[in-house]
């Protein structure tokens, strides 16, 4: 299942989906695929496993805390490959990870253990085409979507080049800055999603600090796309205990859903 799949449908019902992002192994591995299983149940169209890494310098701190937790609890990247043969087939599963993982785990071995577990693609928010040789030819070897991130600060040479290499949607990285729940939705994002536009007709996904379904339905008015990740693990980092964590996460992806079904 790719994330064509997921686009198709939602195209149909004339709205954008809803991608949830949670690192693999938080809060332990056995709950972060109940997680997974919360989100799809409740709404999400797309799942975005994130692969818990030691120096994650492009996350904010509710990511931070949770990947240092899932590693401090033993997770190792092989376990990725388990949480998504555990959820995989209901909607695509994609692991959004820094690329030194990927090279050290080995890159064509990566890839086919990934699509062997029912996975849909990666996001690599620091790999650039320019330097993902590797990588495109081990994702074009096993069918895997391709997801780069384009910024407020791209040139449209930049936008061009990355879009071309994308397989499955583009990631429009729409605040500037680590990740991280903000209370008012980005202001260059419709730019930054009407810039990509003129370069493809592959779907732009919107991510970086959505909290609510009324921002979900904000963005979901233009962008193909709606990707939360910090209020998600918010849900766990702020309560009491694991059950609490998944009723907040019942009812936040339950908000978020109507908000891109508005």
């Amino acid at each position: 299942m790719h994330a064509a799949d997921a686009f198709a449908k939602t195209r149909a019902e004339g709205r954008a989906a809803l991608v949830g992002y949670l690192p693999a192994g938080y809060p332990t591995l056995a709950d972060s695929i109940k997680a997974v299983d919360i989100m799809i149940d409740h709404g999400a169209d797309i799942i975005e496993l994130g692969l818990p890494y030691s120096d994650p310098v492009m996350d904010g701190p509710a990511i931070q805390r949770a990947a240092d937790q899932a590693l401090a609890g033993g997770f190792r990247t092989r376990q990725v490959f388990e949480v998504t043969e555990a959820v995989a087939g209901r909607v695509p599963i994609l692991v959004m990870t820094y690329w030194n993982l990927v090279e050290r785990y080995g890159v064509d071995r990566f890839a086919r253990d990934f699509a062997a577990a029912g996975g849909a693609g990666l996001i690599t928010p620091d790999l650039i085409p320019d330097e993902a040789g590797e990588w495109i030819k081990a994702s074009d070897a096993y069918g895997l979507d391709r997801v780069f991130l384009v910024a407020p600060s791209s040139t449209e040479e930049r936008i061009a080049a990355t879009v071309a290499a994308c397989r499955g949607f583009v990631y429009a990285q729409s605040v500037m800055g680590v990740t991280g729940a903000r209370a008012a939705t980005s202001a260059v994002a419709p730019a930054l999603v009407e810039r990509t536009r003129k370069h493809t007709d592959l779907p732009i996904g919107v991510g970086l600090g959505v909290r609510s379904g009324d921002q979900a339905a904000e963005i979901g008015a233009y962008g193909d796309a709606v990707i939360v990740g910090s209020a998600i693990v918010n849900c766990y980092l702020d309560a009491p205990d694991i059950p609490t964590g998944h009723q907040r996460l019942a009812e936040l992806t339950a908000d978020l859903a109507a908000g891109v079904r508005r």
